[in-house]
């Protein structure tokens, strides 16, 4: 049997960034939010045994490697089938984007197994597999918009955002998330003698225990107890996302200065202030990524950020026009970019199924 899939994008709603915990990980705090920029995905079960990934990207991992190959390894195993799995990855996302491109595949692959099997993991196992494989793989198992704490991979359904139009532009940058730790690090924790003769491109100078960073990058991503700073923006990101809705139905919970309630949840998104962490160490390494952003913001977007550690940059926008607006301009100085809408949950698990590739 073949089932074909989407395997939707991640971007994020401000990140913090804590202390390193004991088992080298980062405390991290974010609210994920599902797009509608995809990969396809295509799952054939046949008779036999192993695991096959093809993809015709050569970034791509082919081998176990690959989070796909690693989800689908413990899920056969969970489910106690034998058979032969071919997986056809058609890569539309930028790998090490900050997008989610690898964690998503991961999920959209163990989801696309379990229809051809037509067996189904319990959700409790489902999530557990997910948060060994990655630590933002279990966000695409809810979908929409998501708090993610601990190391990311602790979610939490949020109040959603209603489907909002986006620009994402993909500068051609490929950003190491476990040097972007390490570089945070260098910045805000004093290390020892044995840690800085450690490799750089981890955030604590140990090998890697998990793979966390792109289609089968090894990283330690996320640690220690969480900061006064770290719940701070917890509480800023729920108060922001459950304001109650107005008569006209538009969203506000914070007040605009000599305009009463805000017009609507983006400026009240812009009004709280919350902001990517990883910028501060991204930026000063890749400057262009920095241009992008203040481009993204001269062609009208409400609000502009870094997606995870990048090199995605993305804009939120108030209508679908001014969107498809601002990535036409966008590419013809160059960067590119693409038009698209953050998914709700219910537009997630709707549009994850297809009949084919589009």
């Amino acid at each position: 049997m073949t089932v074909t899939v989407r395997s939707f994008a991640k971007i994020n709603f401000g990140l913090r960034i804590g202390p390193r915990r004991a088992d080298g990980f980062h405390q991290l705090r974010t609210a994920y939010q599902t797009i509608g920029l995809h990969d396809g995905m295509r799952l054939s079960v046949e008779r036999g045994a192993g695991i096959e990934i093809q993809c015709a990207d050569p970034r791509v991992p082919k081998d176990e490697s690959n989070t796909c190959f690693k989800i689908l390894e413990r899920a056969m195993a969970a489910l106690g089938a034998r058979r032969r799995v071919v997986l056809e990855i058609e890569k539309r996302l930028p790998v090490q984007g900050g997008l989610g491109g690898a964690s998503g595949n991961a999920v959209a692959a163990l989801l696309a197994l379990e229809i051809a099997l037509q067996k189904q993991l319990p959700a409790q196992e489902r999530m557990r597999i997910a948060a060994e494989v990655g630590s933002d793989v279990p966000l695409f198992l809810i979908g929409g918009t998501v708090l993610g704490v601990g190391r990311g991979e602790d979610v939490y359904p949020l109040p959603e955002l209603p489907a909002t139009a986006c620009v994402v532009a993909t500068p051609e940058i490929a950003v190491s998330t476990p040097r972007a730790f390490a570089d945070w690090d260098s910045l805000h924790v004093p290390r020892s003698p044995s840690e800085t003769t450690g490799d750089p491109s981890t955030s604590s100078g140990q090998a890697a225990r998990r793979p966390t960073d792109g289609e089968g990058t090894a990283g330690k991503l996320t640690g220690g107890e969480p900061s006064d700073r770290i719940d701070a923006f917890g509480r800023e990101i729920s108060a922001w996302l459950s304001s109650v809705p107005s008569m006209k139905g538009r969203f506000s919970g914070v007040p605009a200065k000599g305009r009463g309630r805000a017009e609507t949840l983006l400026l009240d998104l812009v009004r709280t202030g919350i902001e990517n962490d990883f910028e501060k160490v991204v930026f000063p390494q890749y400057p262009v990524l920095r241009d992008v952003k203040c481009a993204i913001e001269k062609t009208g977007a409400v609000y502009a950020s870094l997606s995870g550690s990048g090199s995605a940059v993305y804009g939120l926008f108030q209508g679908k026009a001014a969107a498809e607006k601002a990535a036409t301009r966008l590419r013809k100085s160059g960067v590119p970019a693409e038009a698209t809408v953050t998914l709700t949950r219910q537009q997630y698990w709707k549009r994850l199924r297809v009949s084919g590739f589009e």
